[in-house]
């Protein structure tokens, strides 16, 4: 039974260990041979987030998914497609998560509108604190 339940277990994990072995995708380190189209793959790179990392745009991580990112961009440019039509076919595909520039949407917008409202609410307070000075005319009766 326990070696049915080790194979069984190695069977699940040949497909992880598989991710892992497969060669980078042909233009996930390589440089577009055109210098004005790596010049906006480049730009467009830097202003989209690795997915895996999410602290560093796709241009700066080496995470395999990444790479796999830069490739889909490189080769999109490379194929004619604007920057603005490759990045919203990757925030089709990956969510507005995965741009460092979210567009204002139905489902954004409570990230614009939250810290607009907290400095208002802010500004109030202060306002009313500042008009509510304490009556010191010094009448000691």
């Amino acid at each position: 039974m326990r070696v049915l339940l080790a194979l069984l277990l190695a069977l699940f994990a040949l497909p992880l260990a598989a991710q892992d072995d497969m060669p980078p995708a042909p233009y996930a380190y390589k440089q577009l041979d055109d210098p004005e189209l790596e010049a906006k793959a480049t730009e467009l790179m830097e202003t989209l987030r690795c997915l895996k990392c999410q602290s560093q745009s796709i241009h700066d991580s080496d995470a395999p998914m990444a790479g796999d990112m830069r490739h889909q961009v490189r080769t999109r440019i490379l194929a004619g497609e604007e920057p603005e039509e490759v990045r919203a076919w990757l925030i089709d595909r990956y969510g507005d998560y995965v741009s460092y520039q979210p567009e204002v949407s139905a489902a954004t917008w409570p990230l614009f509108a939250v810290p607009l409202l907290l400095v208002l609410i802010a500004g109030f307070v202060m306002l009313r604190r500042l008009r509510r000075v304490p009556d010191d005319s010094g009448d000691a009766s």
